[in-house]
């Protein structure tokens, strides 16, 4: 076998074995780039209300709690309350908050839930641990390899000795050029 045909063997082979994860990078790595235009893990939804409900520091126990959730819009699961600022009380409900000014009653409940599919997406793209650190390791050493064989598949006018050094030569300035300008 020559060294063209194992080249083409290889990056072929080892391109199909790296497809999907190349795929699952490159949706995480569109969303994680984007996360000041939106949160690509959590889905935050916001509900204003208004209560009656006299509280106050001193009044304030778990019953005066749960009676303010009964008329928070949506049902609550309690956890537990506390005063972070002056007049403002955080209510921990699962799966978000229920937060009140006691001086005006006016509320907000926050619901947070994951994103489907791209909250787990973008776990693996955070490195969850010590094993899927060494099997993304391989995934680099994997793509390295590709790049490299990919270079030297056509050969000719369009290949790494021609245009293909153009354009590799770009791949390279481009990158270069903007920590240079940032």
């Amino acid at each position: 076998m020559n060294l063209r045909r194992l080249n083409r063997i290889t990056h072929r082979d080892i391109g199909y074995l790296i497809a999907g994860l190349t795929i699952i990078y490159a949706i995480s790595g569109i969303a994680l780039n984007h996360k000041h235009d939106w949160n690509p893990n959590y889905i935050i939804e916001n509900t204003r209300f208004k209560t009656d409900v006299n509280i106050t520091r001193e009044n304030l126990n778990k019953e005066l709690a749960l009676e303010i959730l009964k008329e928070a819009p949506g049902t609550h699961e309690y956890k537990i309350w506390y005063f972070p600022s002056g007049d403002v009380l955080t209510i921990f409900v699962e799966g978000g908050s229920v937060r009140i000014n006691t001086r005006t009653g006016e509320g907000t409940v926050e619901r947070i839930s994951k994103r489907p599919v791209f909250y787990q997406l973008n776990f693996l793209h955070y490195n969850p641990g010590k094993w899927w650190k060494y099997f993304s390791d391989i995934f680099c050493v994997a793509l390295i390899l590709v790049t490299i064989t990919g270079l030297f598949i056509i050969k000719g006018k369009n290949g790494i000795a021609r245009r293909g050094a153009i354009l590799t030569a770009i791949g390279i300035i481009l990158p270069l050029l903007f920590l240079f300008i940032y």
